[in-house]
């Protein structure tokens, strides 16, 4: 099978729809899976809140970020069985997630539960289109001894937009909330919500459109889920 990749930005888009739906219909618990070592396996329970049966598909994908962004690729080295589920009305459905490889967690290991909604056919009508509904679930494989994250911020304009960059040479991701970037005179926010993770190893980039922005003075602040975050946003090369 080729090989492909998916930008977790479409994911998220996704796992939005589902947030407002899952109310009534498909549920996933946890939302966050972190397996230290010697283990390697954990438990995911869906759940069906609907009026009707649901069906659902089952994938885990290893998640990686090149060039600043998020990427999902196919993986056998994590499986979750069973890969599909029949859930009954108001029923719970137990999951098995598994990392398949025999060696050691050196580094951090990041990976993506998707849990797809299946639309149902019977209920289909001509001329509609049918959405599939998705939760992504990050699933984390932590070696005995870690050390944090560690985090270096840098910036730059270009092309009319601010690029903050975040480079975690650390061995833990890091999960960012309400990140801004000051120069003192102006902010640019990035949400109030989550941000994103910089993963272990990694680095990820925010951007959006700047006038007149000042990198030399350029701070970022965040919430990062060991505590606050505020630190300076150098130049990118100095």
């Amino acid at each position: 099978m080729r090989r492909s990749s998916i930008h977790l930005c479409a994911v998220a888009a996704l796992a939005a729809t589902v947030q407002t739906a899952s109310a009534a219909s498909l549920q996933v618990a946890p939302i966050l899976v972190e397996v230290p070592a010697p283990g390697a396996a954990s438990n995911v329970t869906l759940r069906n809140e609907g009026p009707r049966a649901v069906n659902a598909q089952v994938r885990v994908f290893r998640w990686t970020q090149a060039d600043g962004e998020d990427v999902l690729e196919p993986t056998d080295a994590v499986v979750a069985s069973p890969p599909t589920a029949s859930l009954a009305s108001r029923t719970d459905y137990l999951l098995r997630i598994v990392r398949t490889g025999r060696g050691a967690v050196a580094q951090e290991e990041a990976y993506r539960l998707l849990v797809d909604e299946l639309p149902d056919a019977a209920e289909g009508k001509p001329g509609t289109i049918a959405m599939v509904l998705r939760h992504s679930v990050p699933v984390f494989f932590t070696p005995p001894e870690g050390e944090g994250p560690a985090l270096t911020w840098s910036s730059e304009v270009k092309d009319g937009r601010l690029n903050v960059t975040a480079v975690n040479e650390g061995g833990r991701r890091l999960r960012l909330a309400g990140l801004k970037v000051t120069d003192g005179k102006q902010t640019i926010s990035f949400g109030a919500g989550l941000s994103g993770y910089v993963l272990a190893g990694s680095s990820m980039t925010w951007s959006r459109p700047v006038r007149g922005f000042n990198m030399a003075a350029a701070k970022v602040s965040a919430q990062g889920d060991l505590g606050p975050i505020n630190a300076p946003a150098p130049p990118r090369g100095r």
